[in-house]
């Protein structure tokens, strides 16, 4: 996949061998490290950078990460969501759960198994959750007709879900996310916090678009929360703004592993 996505980039010119900024999470090990540069070495990169995705979201999200302020970013990518307060171009406390919109979308596959005897696939868990999927109480609660397979008679069926039951079927995992933003804050240092209190919180990834989270968090933890714009598209923003300006960004490139 690497191979493909770099002859892509390249326009298929085979000479050429690009310098490669790979997005990680903040609480990847050594071993791993070792694992993503060799990887892109192998499909082809000369030169490979490793960044924390919290911190690539920041960047692309226009934060002033390389000021004496704290700034806590949340991204809520499809396997994990990554949770970092970052000051001076680094990350001063991280937390890095292996919960995202994946675990939603089986949530909702095992909620309507077990309440509706109604078998669906990932792709439509995916469509109920971006459709009717929400983290708070709506104004207008939402409904949709939900064709799947009838677990009892085997037989293709159509039911109507609501906005309530999904979120229901989906409450454990947001109290996760939310749990981990409640350890880090803890973990905060006093000035830090305090920067935080006033700024908020910022929520990236494919994650922070379901309706209602940014509320949700907001009255459960009592910290302001903002959706950055194009919260899907900022993690890659913020990789291609370091990788225009390598010597800029140094100081937030995680360091090279020594072969």
């Amino acid at each position: 996949m690497l191979r493909n996505l770099t002859l892509r980039a390249q326009k298929k010119r085979l000479l050429v061998r690009p310098r490669v900024i790979v997005c990680v999470p903040s609480g990847i090990t050594e071993v791993e490290k070792r694992a993503v540069r060799d990887s892109a070495l192998h499909a082809g990169a000369r030169e490979v950078f490793l960044i924390s995705e919290p911190v690539a979201a920041a960047i692309g999200a226009d934060l002033p990460i390389e000021q004496a302020c704290g700034n806590m970013v949340m991204d809520i990518g499809g396997g994990t969501s990554e949770i970092a307060v970052i000051s001076l171009s680094h990350i001063v406390v991280h937390n890095s759960i292996r919960v995202g919109g994946d675990k939603m979308d089986t949530d909702i596959i095992s909620y309507l198994r077990k309440k509706n005897n109604l078998h669906v696939g990932l792709q439509t868990a995916e469509k109920i959750k971006m459709t009717v999927g929400s983290a708070y109480p709506l104004k207008q609660e939402l409904t949709m007709d939900v064709r799947g397979r009838d677990i009892v008679s085997g037989y293709p069926v159509t039911i109507k879900i609501s906005s309530e039951e999904i979120r229901e079927a989906m409450s454990e995992t947001i109290s996760t996310m939310i749990d981990a933003i409640k350890r880090l804050f803890e973990r905060t240092a006093p000035e830090l916090s305090a920067d935080i209190a006033e700024r908020g919180v910022f929520l990236t990834g494919g994650g922070a678009l379901l309706k209602g989270l940014d509320e949700k968090i907001c009255k459960t933890v009592d910290l302001p929360v903002h959706v950055v714009p194009d919260p899907l598209e900022c993690v890659v923003k913020g990789a291609g703004r370091v990788l225009d300006d390598v010597d800029r960004y140094r100081d937030v490139l995680i360091k090279r592993i020594e072969d």
